[in-house]
């Protein structure tokens, strides 16, 4: 897949998350296969630009890969702004989030809610287009209600204004994350469109991300939730759908080191002290995919201290290790 100049080797990619997508969790699912990831979104705000979350956001001096950042907003203006100071800051691609169906970013107007305004969509489009000399792509639900998907519409908008690929989420901003992800609408905007669509949503096993490829025809997979605790996940997926089969499964080994090493990241990046809070959420995650492990992420979750966490993690799985060797 093509996305300006730049060619995308594997056929997975990984959504932005705000809150998940930090710079670890990028380079961690980079070296699991991801073809493409983008940081978590940030505002086109320039208010809220020096705040260290931003900051944070705004970080690409040890990106690896492709260097994508996502940003969001209502203003075409402060959008090509955003757009501009993070291709001066190194950004090779600038994805504008038109999906997000949180309230806090929809009552501003932004993410999902600009589906409501096609001839805004136009406007943001065409100014963040023009503003910028990389690609521009853009992420959305297939409409704004069961009643109104205007998928197809706003991806014909999309392309004329020269969006070089088009992420699709299989819901409304009405659905939220509730039921079933559907795929015909992304199946019906492939064929009405020329740029590389990009199918997301529930893709949570290599054989539905298979399926949904086949269906839809697109052009590549993006994961969200499902690489939560799981970035194995984009290893199977890229496997089944360059080789047809399934993947091996980690090992246990391989389980601790990725735990271990992500939680070093996140200690190295954020700071001792803020780093061992936000590595209970992704620690939380990696656990629920280890049987009998719910007593222990109680205990992990009191764990206050960097080198602490460090320590019970080695030895919970060093535990886990022993007693499954004497087992087999």
């Amino acid at each position: 897949m093509q996305i300006g100049p730049y060619q995308i080797d594997s056929p997975v990619l990984l959504a932005p998350m705000a809150g998940i997508t930090d710079q670890p969790f990028r380079h961690i699912c980079q070296n699991m296969g991801a073809g493409l990831t983008t940081g978590e979104m940030q505002s086109s705000n320039p208010e809220v630009w020096d705040t260290e979350k931003s900051r944070l956001r705004m970080d690409l001096s040890n990106e690896t890969g492709i260097k994508s950042v996502q940003i969001a907003g209502c203003d075409p203006r402060l959008l090509a702004k955003a757009a501009q100071y993070n291709v001066e800051n190194g950004a090779q691609i600038i994805d504008i989030n038109m999906g997000c169906p949180a309230k806090k970013v929809n009552k501003k107007l932004a993410g999902s809610a600009l589906l409501q305004d096609p001839k805004l969509v136009e406007r943001i489009l065409n100014t963040v287009v023009d503003a910028v000399d990389v690609p521009v792509t853009l992420k959305i639900r297939t409409g704004w209600s069961v009643e109104n998907r205007n998928g197809i519409e706003i991806a014909q908008i999309a392309q004329k204004a020269g969006i070089k690929a088009l992420a699709i989420h299989g819901r409304t901003r009405e659905c939220l994350f509730k039921g079933e992800a559907e795929y015909q609408t992304i199946r019906a905007i492939k064929q009405y469109i020329d740029i590389p669509v990009i199918a997301n949503g529930d893709i949570c096993t290599a054989e539905k991300a298979l399926y949904v490829k086949e269906y839809t025809g697109a052009d590549a997979i993006m994961v969200g939730r499902g690489a939560q605790g799981n970035p194995w996940l984009i290893r199977e997926i890229r496997h089944m759908l360059q080789c047809g089969e399934q993947a091996e499964k980690p090992e246990l080994k391989e389980i601790a080191n990725m735990v271990l090493n992500h939680v070093k990241a996140i200690h190295t990046f954020y700071g001792e002290q803020k780093g061992y809070r936000l590595a209970r959420k992704h620690v939380s995650w990696y656990l629920k995919h280890i049987e009998e492990s719910s007593h222990y992420r109680r205990a992990f979750n009191a764990i206050e201290g960097a080198a602490e966490q460090l320590v019970s993690l080695a030895d919970f799985f060093d535990n886990l290790i022993t007693v499954k060797e004497k087992s087999s």
